[in-house]
């Protein structure tokens, strides 16, 4: 990924947590993260926006099976019968980021951002999302990022945010 496409990303990772930030101050919200492939950089683009601490709650950086179970209380039935990369252990990231925390949304990120960790029918670049709103329920969609480590790991991010942005702006 060139320097340039880098800076964009950023601009535009930065863009999104302020919005976010603005959307949930209005709504006197608080956000919790629960990364794995992106280890923490959702969570990095949200405090890199001054104020942040009036509406991040926290961040669970989850990149083993291990810490989405002790961490996030995912089940190890769930990881067997699907995989660490599923919408199923997403949406289990996403309520148990609720659950550990006094957030009222989160986001969980689950992927394989390469170059090497793909499997039948799980490739290079597959991300799986789950946002979730206290009481309200989750939103789990799955997405394929082209590009290298660096490309699908921006795009998470922004993916991440933008839904972040969106269910915090829904009336």
């Amino acid at each position: 990924m060139s320097l340039l496409r880098r800076s964009e990303g950023r601009a535009k990772a930065e863009e999104a947590a302020v919005a976010l930030g603005r959307a949930c101050e209005a709504r006197g919200w608080r956000i919790a993260t629960a990364e794995s492939c992106t280890g923490g950089l959702v969570a990095g683009a949200i405090t890199d926006v001054a104020g942040s601490s009036a509406w991040f709650e926290r961040g669970f950086v989850t990149y083993s099976d291990a810490a989405k179970r002790e961490m996030l209380g995912v089940r190890a039935e769930t990881l067997a019968a699907h995989g660490a990369v599923s919408e199923p252990v997403a949406a289990e990231m996403a309520d148990g980021a609720l659950a550990a925390s006094g957030a009222d949304l989160a986001v969980a990120i689950t992927g394989i951002a390469g170059p090497s960790g793909a499997t039948p029918g799980k490739p290079v670049g597959l991300v799986c999302f789950a946002w979730a709103v206290r009481g309200a329920g989750v939103d789990v969609r799955s997405f394929r990022f082209d590009g290298d480590r660096a490309a699908v790991r921006a795009a998470a991010v922004e993916t991440a945010l933008d839904g972040l942005l969106r269910h915090a702006s829904m009336p």
